[in-house]
């Protein structure tokens, strides 16, 4: 068995330590703690997480972890995985299912895989850029020649406004055939799968973003960051289903 195929069923084994911790949790009662930022967490958060980085230690521990709720632990290592227990934190404490746990294995610094996973729907999406696979069946985004079929995902509309050029996306609002806030990691999930066309985040972390980077390009979507550029640079992100992937950054960045 080669060492991939290792990483990559080990990430399954974390995906589902950290959903039965998750699956605990949600829709009870919960006290919800506020970060520095001001953004949400939750004991469920910190638990799978740290069920997670066990695992890690355990199994590789030559191995880096980078984390959303913890320190950074040997981030120079050559294989370093990049974990968020729950991105979508405010989706999971309101009840919603658009949210999910994000595991990401790199290796000198780029992804070799990433992890999307639906703890309450037992959805499991994994890719490395080549192909993508849900519950172990390949899965690819859909075709989609034009704007005026596209359908239009982000998390948060008022965060475009906060950090990005709102006129540009309101114009691309406007131009598309459904505009939706399905927001989170399950907006790329959707890209990936084929049921929407366009999933954007104004504003994004590393463990928020590295492992949609291979899941969209194994789907043979496109992603990038807002300006067209190299995902892994700046703190944002534009996924599509690929040919309407030029056009929808030329109005994004466009004044009018």
């Amino acid at each position: 068995m080669d060492e991939l195929r290792v990483f990559k069923e080990f990430s399954k084994v974390l995906a589902t330590t950290s959903a039965k911790v998750i699956k605990q949790y949600f829709r009870t009662d919960i006290n919800i703690d506020r970060k520095a930022d001001e953004s949400p967490v939750t004991i469920a958060d910190k638990k799978s997480e740290e069920k997670m980085r066990e695992l890690i230690i355990k199994g590789f521990p030559d191995h880096g972890i980078i984390g959303e709720e913890f320190p950074n632990l040997n981030e120079d290592a050559e294989y370093v995985w990049v974990l968020d227990p729950i991105d979508g934190t405010q989706s999971f404490v309101c009840g919603a299912l658009t949210f999910g746990t994000l595991i990401a294995l790199q290796k000198n610094g780029k992804p070799l895989f990433g992890v999307f996973n639906q703890p309450i729907l037992d959805e499991f999406l994994i890719g490395d850029g080549i192909s993508t696979e849900l519950n172990g069946r390949k899965v690819e985004v859909r075709g989609c020649d034009s704007l005026a079929s596209a359908v239009l995902l982000t998390t948060d509309h008022l965060n475009i406004e906060r950090y990005q050029n709102l006129s540009g996306f309101e114009n691309l609002m406007r131009n598309v055939r459904l505009y939706r806030q399905w927001g989170d990691c399950y907006g790329y999930y959707l890209v990936a799968t084929g049921f929407a066309d366009i999933m954007i985040d104004s504003i994004m972390n590393l463990w928020d973003k590295l492992a949609l980077i291979p899941i969209i390009k194994g789907a043979g979507g496109t992603i990038t960051n807002y300006q067209g550029g190299d995902p892994m640079e700046k703190e944002s992100i534009v996924a599509t289903s690929g040919s309407i992937h030029e056009e929808v950054i030329k109005i994004l960045n466009s004044s009018n």
